[in-house]
């Protein structure tokens, strides 16, 4: 049982490094900082994530070769939509609705981060995982996804506060520079 909650927080970090890094950008130009827009954006975050890896498992071999071929441009154009936006915003120098600051946002935020998630869980579907072993992953992946987004919109905060602008435009670089590496890795 150790090592099973040991295996799961570890896909979990992994799985989750994606949110950190979005939610950290994307709170840079977060109109509402308030708990309850962070919990919103923590528990979509980890509801999505964990949603994902669950449906990979049931969809399993009838999605295996379309997900393994797509996944990753879904992705990469859903963190180059999310990047590119706070790119333009930060050129054009208004800050109104980027990222975070409706639900349909968060969702893709939620989306292009989790992507992977689906991946993963068709590969355990392959590899013959049971539903308490998945069930375990998922409460994991849910629960570290949406601790990292709180950590990540957090900090993102505070350098927002600090250097406005500037740190719009690097986070939608940084985003977009993340949406590539799918493309290119």
């Amino acid at each position: 049982m150790i090592l099973a909650l040991i295996s799961s927080f570890i896909l979990a970090v992994s799985l989750s490094v994606d949110s950190f890094a979005v939610s950290a950008c994307s709170a840079i130009t977060l109109k509402d900082r308030s708990m309850s827009k962070i919990a919103l954006v923590a528990v979509t975050f980890g509801l999505v994530q964990g949603c994902l890896l669950v449906a990979g498992w049931l969809l399993g071999d009838i999605v295996v070769g379309y997900v393994e071929k797509v996944a990753h441009v879904i992705g990469a154009l859903l963190l180059g939509y999310v990047g590119g936006s706070m790119i333009f915003e930060a050129w054009k120098g208004g800050m109104d609705g980027i990222d975070l600051n409706g639900f349909r946002n968060i969702l893709l935020g939620g989306l292009a981060t989790s992507i992977d998630a689906l991946a993963v869980g068709v590969s355990f579907s392959m590899d013959g995982e049971s539903l308490g072993d998945i069930s375990l992953k998922a409460g994991m992946v849910f629960v570290v996804t949406a601790l990292s987004s709180v950590l990540g919109i957090m900090g993102g905060s505070a350098l927002g506060a600090r250097f406005g602008r500037p740190a719009v435009f690097g986070g939608g670089v940084v985003l977009v520079a993340i949406g590539v590496s799918f493309l290119v890795f």
